[in-house]
């Protein structure tokens, strides 16, 4: 019987699809990531089921698109920021990932995998922490969705023994991943690797920022960096601070950080021995932040950033590393989204029979191979307010075509995606029949998943 390969799932928190070299940034440094890439398989149409993070990482361990799951909206365990209301009021949602929920990783425990998570969780209380879904071991993974003391030790999580003051959290999780890696496990291991980074607070160290200091001042010295933005609902405020061009230095030595950690993950994997029976797949759980909380980064073309329903808040960077099945220097632009991840690990080990039966994820082993897979709709359903401007609504991805149906008016907004990634150009009042069929389909796939919808806000006052 042949071996079952490793697996290591590099989830990133808030990476936009232009924060690395190899997806077209100028400013962002990112040598080893950028190797790991070009030795793989790259997908430069990849996207995040939700544009916010929790609702992706329910939908990448289920399978299913996060309407399905019922978490539609990052995990607020206090309850501070939610319901947030404009004209419409929040939808309610899942604070914790389904306790009958069959993960990806009971799956691959069920098939002989030691299952490790490490790093960022947030999906749920304790009862709702990685032991309970399938994993042996939990190091770092808490309720937290950011690193609410920051970057350096003592970091006060406590499924995270603090280091040494000063220590540095991306090194950190880097460090308990290696250890892992060379534990002498002798099953095949599932590495569930998310990183906090590169989500807020923007820190790093001084000795990574002062290498982007002159860089970054060259480029303010030429661009507008910041632009005061149109109006936007009174649940954010009056307007919106959109960055304009990648130039934070604190932001580009956070991922110069990230990618010296990936180069030494897989220099741990090489000596480990076991890197020829290793997949290594890399991507995020949401576009990046461009419009609030700082505007650390810039998703152009791509149009605003996380927590909106256009392509900035959606798109991803995603590659896929396997040298025994994908041939190195290889781009595929078919589609893929977050809970394809569940079927086609599954299938990639020969268990495509013991799937559950109600996941919404295709598998994409096939494109893995250089074959093809059918043309399919991809959905989104998001009927929160973002913290960065977003306004609630639901979109559907079919071929070059994208529909947004904003639910404050229920207005649509076609886009063709192949020629106008910006979603400058709504082409919807030339495309009316278009627009009915996507909506249709839309609807239909809304009432099949049991999605949830805001409600009218009685008390607004009719002003944005």
């Amino acid at each position: 019987m042949p071996k079952k390969p490793n697996i290591i799932f590099i989830f990133l928190d808030d990476m936009g699809w232009k924060d690395l070299g190899c997806t077209g940034s100028t400013f962002y440094e990112t040598l080893n990531i950028d190797r790991l890439a070009r030795a793989g398989m790259v997908f430069p149409n990849a996207y995040a089921a939700c544009p916010v993070c929790s609702p992706s990482r329910a939908s990448y361990l289920t399978g299913k698109y996060p309407a399905r799951v019922g978490v539609t909206d990052w995990i607020d365990m206090e309850g501070s920021m939610h319901p947030l209301k404009g004209r419409l009021i929040d939808a309610p949602y899942l604070k914790h990932l389904p306790p009958d929920a069959r993960t990806l990783a009971a799956s691959l425990h069920d098939e002989g995998y030691a299952t490790w998570h490490v790093g960022k969780w947030h999906l749920g209380g304790e009862e709702y922490y990685p032991e309970h879904f399938g994993f042996e071991k939990n190091i770092g993974g808490c309720s937290w969705g950011h690193p609410h003391q920051g970057y350096f030790s003592p970091y006060g999580i406590h499924t995270l023994k603090d280091g040494p003051e000063g220590e540095y959290l991306t090194d950190r999780i880097t460090d308990e991943a290696i250890r892992l890696i060379q534990s002498g496990e002798e099953r095949p291991f599932f590495l569930n690797l998310c990183h906090y980074a590169v989500h807020t607070p923007i820190q790093a160290k001084q000795k990574d920022i002062d290498r982007f200091l002159k860089k970054a001042e060259a480029i303010e010295e030429k661009e507008q960096v910041l632009v005061t933005g149109e109006k936007i609902p009174a649940h954010h405020g009056s307007r919106v601070i959109r960055r304009m061009v990648q130039s934070n230095a604190e932001y580009a030595a956070m991922i110069w950080n990230l990618d010296e950690n990936i180069g030494r993950l897989m220099q741990a994997l090489e000596e480990s021995g076991k890197a020829d029976d290793t997949i290594v797949v890399f991507t995020s759980d949401n576009g990046g932040l461009a419009t609030s909380e700082g505007s650390p980064t810039c998703n152009l073309p791509a149009r605003e950033g996380k927590g909106w329903m256009y392509e900035g808040g959606t798109r991803v960077p995603l590659f896929v590393w396997y040298p025994k099945l994908v041939k190195a220097n290889t781009c595929c632009r078919t589609p893929i989204t977050t809970p394809d991840f569940y079927p086609t690990f599954l299938d990639l080990i020969g268990a495509a029979d013991r799937l559950p039966q109600d996941l919404d994820g295709v598998s994409f082993l096939p494109l893995l191979k250089g074959e093809a897979i059918p043309e399919r709709p991809i959905f989104w359903h998001y009927p929160h307010y973002g913290n960065q401007g977003g306004t609630p609504g639901s979109s559907v991805v079919l071929g070059r075509y994208k529909l947004i149906e904003f639910f404050e008016d229920n207005h649509c907004e076609l886009y063709d995606i192949e020629t106008d990634l910006s979603e400058r150009n709504n082409i919807a009042a030339e495309h009316p029949e278009k627009v009915e069929t996507m909506r249709a389909m839309l609807h239909r796939w809304q009432q099949d998943a049991g999605a949830k919808f805001p409600s009218v806000n009685p008390d607004w006052n009719g002003e944005d």
